[in-house]
């Protein structure tokens, strides 16, 4: 089980170029963290429409990495001099 969750909004959008590339925006379940993926190459080549799609998608991964990281604030590691943790 994968703990990343994929915006299935991009399902459609591939590379203007005809390669098959893709992008893929997804947010970690358990840190919130965002990962943006363009699978199969180094780069995709987008028309303004699919680019719009893939910046919306991120806006939303942005959101609900906000709302995890709320909820699970990140422990610190380290501590102050003088203090415990």
């Amino acid at each position: 089980m994968s703990a990343f969750s994929s915006d299935f909004g991009l399902d459609t959008i591939r590379d203007v170029a005809g390669t098959g590339t893709e992008v893929d925006v997804a947010v970690h379940l358990l840190d919130g963290t965002v990962r943006l993926s363009i699978l199969w190459t180094q780069e995709v080549l987008l028309s303004a429409d699919d680019a719009e799609q893939v910046a919306q998608a991120i806006q939303r991964a942005a959101k609900q990495a906000r709302i995890i990281t709320a909820d699970n604030p990140p422990s610190s590691t380290t501590s102050e001099p003088g203090t415990t943790g």
